[in-house]
């Protein structure tokens, strides 16, 4: 079996990539530059706002450097693209040259049909969060902001060109832990996809297929406009980056996700 993987440059696109790595599976890499992990406050903040921006981008720095490590990425045959030259005809011609069995993408912008086209395998994307109810962007700080941490979790899908809306492969759920923080939660759940990814590849090399969940609902899709600076009062100053805690202590509703698994 041969997989090529689309990601992104993040400490946790890299992860993921040693993973398959592991596999001897993995037979190309490509690489989306995305954006600078530690962004710039947004102008007009006000001086409190701004600290607590830049408090909340540290700790996920620092959280994915605690669990992730590094940016180090496997050896194997690599290509590094920005992110106007993802669909472009250098990725088309490295996908060809691997004629992979799966292509999976995690962290990286819209990949065009053309482009799916050319792979004639399964072709899967990795989600950070639950489809179908957190779909789109920052879907790992949602589940924290509405009190519900334990529906923190990974989806591997369908690509489609649908965003995160194809039939769902295999889901996992982070383990709570007490005194983890928001960034600390959504390192655990992608640590745990990771963990499981080489079961769910050989599943599927021993089953050539596999069941999977179709979406009954179109769930809630979140747009990165979604989000403002101000959502982190809550995580940071109502609960001091404790909403775990507070969910172990019973503090919360007490509900768990229904996770589609293939194990």
């Amino acid at each position: 079996m041969k997989i090529a993987f689309i990601t992104g440059s993040h400490p946790r696109h890299a992860m993921m990539a040693r993973a398959l790595a592991e596999t001897g599976a993995l037979a190309g890499l490509i690489v989306e530059q995305r954006e600078e992990h530690m962004p710039l406050p947004p102008q007009g903040l006000s001086s409190d706002l701004e600290k607590l921006f830049i408090h909340h981008f540290q700790k996920r720095k620092d959280a994915e450097t605690r669990f992730f490590s590094s940016s180090d990425l496997p050896r194997v045959k690599t290509l590094h693209v920005t992110k106007e030259d993802l669909n472009g005809e250098a990725v088309g011609s490295f996908l060809q040259s691997i004629n992979p069995d799966i292509l999976l993408s995690y962290g990286v912008h819209m990949l065009s049909e053309e482009t799916l086209s050319v792979v004639h395998g399964e072709k899967w994307n990795i989600h950070g969060g639950l489809s179908p109810w957190y779909r789109g962007a920052i879907t790992h700080f949602w589940p924290s902001y509405f009190l519900a941490p334990q529906m923190t979790g990974m989806t591997v899908h369908d690509l489609t060109m649908e965003l995160d809306q194809g039939d769902v492969v295999h889901q996992n759920a982070a383990p709570l832990v007490k005194g983890d923080g928001i960034h600390d939660l959504a390192c655990r759940a992608v640590q745990g996809l990771a963990t499981e990814l080489p079961k769910l590849l050989q599943v599927y090399s021993e089953k050539k297929i596999l069941q999977k969940k179709h979406h009954r609902t179109s769930g809630r899709l979140w747009r990165s406009k979604d989000w403002h600076p101000s959502h982190l009062r809550l995580i940071y100053d109502f609960y001091n980056d404790r909403i775990v805690d507070a969910y172990l202590a019973g503090e919360l509703e007490q509900t768990d996700p229904d996770l589609w698994r293939q194990f």
